[in-house]
Formats: C-alpha cells, structure tokens, sequence
C-alpha cells in the first residue's frame, strides 16, 4: 500500500521506516525543513539504535522511502495516512492537541480519494469520535485508532516484534486495511471501537507508572523498617500475576509518554466527573521520588552552596538522547538553584540537556572529567558506560566525602562501600563498617 506518515519524530520514523521495511511504499513528511532535510541528507535527527541505518537502507532504494516538507506534498497521500504529530502537554494537564488537529485539517484539504486516517498520536479518550463527527463528516476519509506502545531506545524491536496491535474504528474495511499494514508481524490484534482504542494506551502507561510508584513506597517503607528492597522486589514479582517488570525502586519515571499521559488522564477523568485518587498519588509520589538526592544531599552537606557534585545520566532512560521530563534534569536545575558547583554527564543528551539548562551547569565530555575533583556523584541514568565504570578509579579521582548516590540501584552497595564511597539509595539497607568486615 501507498502510506503517508505525517510527523517525524519519535514515533513517526520508526513507523515511517518500519511500514517501509514491511513492504509498503511509504512518504515521510513533516512541517519542519530542517529535518525533513536531515531525514534526506541520511541524518535521522534523533537518536534511536538501528533506527539510522535502518532509515539510510530504505531511502536507497528508490521510491520506497521519501521525505518532503508539508509545502512540498502534490501527489495522493494514498490508501492510509499515519498521524504521528505531538501531543505536548498543555494547561492543567490537558494535552495540547493543536499540532494534531492541524494534521487532519490538512488531510481533509489535500485528499480527496478515499483513504484510511490512522491516529497513532496519543490523544485523549473522546478525541477520535469529534474527529470524526467535526471533521471528516462527508469526506471520503475513514478514521482509525492504532495506539502505538513503542519504548524510546527500544523503539525499532518494538515495531516488529509488538506485544499487541490495537485497533479501533467504526468501519470494517477501514479495520482491514490497518491489519494489513502489518503483514508479516505475529502479534495478536485488539479490534475494538475508537474510543477503547484510546483508553487502552492511557491505561496501560498509567498502571506501568503506578507499579513504579507502588515500588517506590515499599522501598521507602523498607529504609524505615530495615528490609531490602532488592530482595522484596524479587520476592514479589516471582508471583505471575504481578511481574518483574516495572519493579525497580530509584527516582521516578520521566520522559515523553508516562508523565504527559498521566496528566492527561487525569484531566480527563476529571472533565468528566471522576475523581481519580489514586493516579493523583502515583504523581505525587514521582514528584518526590525525583528529589530524593537532593534531599539526601542536603541532610549530608546542610548547605549546598559551593560542593561540588557530578551528575550521571541526563536523559530520562538509556538509549536515549531524550531529555523530556528527565529526572536528572529537575535535580540539577535545584542543585544549581542551591549554589552547588554542578558537573552532568551523559553519552548523547548532552546536546538536547544543554538547551534547557542552566549556563552555570558544566557539560562534560566525559565520565573522567565529570567526577574530577567531586565531592559528590548521583546516578540518574544506568548507561552501560557509567554502571560499569571502574569505580575504584572514580573513587580516586574525587575528594572526600566520596558520597554517592544511586538513583537507579544499579550499584552493588557491598563494592561501593569497599571504593570507600558513602553509598546510598532507594530502599537499600546501608551497611555499617562491621557488616563489611563480616562480609569481606
């Protein structure tokens, strides 16, 4: 099929090169020149693994892959055309649906034959059927939910090797035609009306956000008790119904999708009468997850002004350069408010975290030059290079106190201890002198 995937970012290139890799004939289009010049060039302005050279291999052959700007489009859209445009968050936890709306009235202008509407941007509950209602009454354009449920740094295994493919219309032919873009990918298919389609992507971000916050509690309870979470994490999710996924303590989730969602959901909720309590909690116990160091910090050094403390990790996950809602990013922006001497580091978000940060943040180009001479260090991202660096090394190049923060409990306490670091994190028993001894 001819497909056109409108927005090319995140989700919209991976879908763009994924429906392309499947077979079918697909144009990528986007309002920005910069990056659709980019996407032409060879050079995918973001970064996701495999999705660069997956994107270069497809644009070589011919007309399989194409890019153009929105001025630039003369030609049928096709049989299905992909909306992948954003849906920042906006007031009071309301998406902000305008570069969305924008994106179907512009279908509406340009295509007169009939074609298939898929909406894979994460709009809320509702959104479809006005759509639909407002406006594509009398076009020959169909409308269909198709949620995408791809993980940043995952994102290109994600596409071929789904959990589910959700898809919600109201016409049957327009349900077969999305089924079919995905020939040849073994996932079961969720068929269901427009508005389920919807809840579904909704729901399922925000139970994930809520098993993180309900292990993030636990872990606060076991630092009170004297229990370990690691081991309560493990214990707990040997039983089928609950998993091991989702059930790591540390600073919160971020990025993209689960903080926007969530705010979302419960704008949504409360547009319509429904008081969600406990998706309100999930938020309140993130918030504070987040500033857990800084918290630590305070009680440690009392003031911060003037100690000097090195930040692992900016973007909000590994294999990502996304910093959006970052945890890592609220930390430093306080750790600078508060007068401390800030170094951050991180593989590939440096780019995108110097353009929101502080001037008085130091960037670095590497671990070495961001633990020099620091008094403090926190883990905010478990990058391989930073979980696995040598850290008897860093333990030498910084001066004491050596206090160490893990924020994603990735460390071995026991060998942090032994590097002569103060170690902490979340829901992990600290272990006094005598209990190394015992354990050495």
């Amino acid at each position: 099929m001819k497909v056109t995937v409108i927005g090319l970012g995140y989700v919209g290139s991976v879908a763009a090169a994924g429906l392309a890799a499947g077979g079918h004939q697909v144009l990528g289009i986007d309002v920005d020149h910069r990056r659709v010049n980019a996407y032409r060039e060879g050079n995918v302005p973001i970064y996701e693994p495999e999705l660069d050279r997956m994107i270069s291999d497809l644009a070589s052959e011919g007309d399989r892959l194409r890019f153009l700007h929105t001025d630039e489009v003369d030609e049928d859209l096709g049989d299905v055309v992909v909306i992948a445009a954003g849906t920042p968050p906006g007031e009071k936890g309301a998406s902000d649906l305008s570069q969305v709306i924008s994106a179907v009235a512009w279908v509406v202008e340009k295509q007169k034959n009939r074609s298939v509407i898929v909406m894979k941007s994460t709009v809320p509950a509702g959104t479809g059927l006005r759509f639909i209602q407002s406006m594509l009454e009398g076009t020959s354009l169909q409308y269909v939910s198709n949620p995408e449920f791809l993980r940043e740094g995952q994102a290109v295994s994600d596409w071929f090797h789904p959990d589910r493919i959700v898809i919600g219309g109201m016409d049957n032919e327009a349900i077969d035609t999305v089924r079919r873009l995905y020939d040849g990918i073994d996932a079961p298919f969720v068929i269901t009306d427009v508005t389920s389609a919807e809840t579904i992507k909704y729901a399922a971000n925000a139970f994930l956000a809520t098993k993180i916050s309900f292990i993030n509690e636990i872990a606060l309870l076991c630092d009170r008790i004297g229990a370990t979470i690691d081991d309560v994490a493990q214990g707990i999710s040997l039983d089928p119904r609950i998993g091991s996924s989702f059930l790591r303590a540390g600073v919160g989730y971020g990025g993209s999708c689960f903080p926007k969602d969530i705010d979302s959901l419960d704008h949504t909720a409360m547009r319509n009468g429904h008081s969600f309590e406990l998706l309100r909690s999930v938020i309140a116990v993130n918030n504070r997850q987040r500033l857990m160091p800084l918290n630590a910090m305070r009680e440690y050094f009392g003031s911060l002004y003037g100690v000097r403390v090195g930040v692992l990790g900016l973007a909000f996950k590994p294999n990502t350069d996304d910093v959006r809602e970052a945890p890592a990013i609220d930390l430093v922006r306080n750790l600078a408010d508060e007068g401390a001497l800030v170094r951050a580091y991180d593989p590939v978000a440096k780019a995108n975290a110097a353009r929101i940060l502080p001037e008085s943040v130091s960037l670095t180009r590497s671990l070495a030059e961001c633990v020099d001479q620091a008094q403090a260090l926190v883990l905010m991202t478990e990058w391989p290079e930073i979980v696995n660096a040598d850290w008897e090394d860093v333990a030498q190049q910084m001066t004491r106190p050596l206090f160490l923060f893990d924020g994603r409990n990735v460390l071995d306490p026991v060998q942090m201890q032994r590097c002569g670091f103060l170690y902490q994190a979340v829901g992990r028993k600290s272990m006094t002198p005598v209990e190394l001894v015992g354990q050495a």
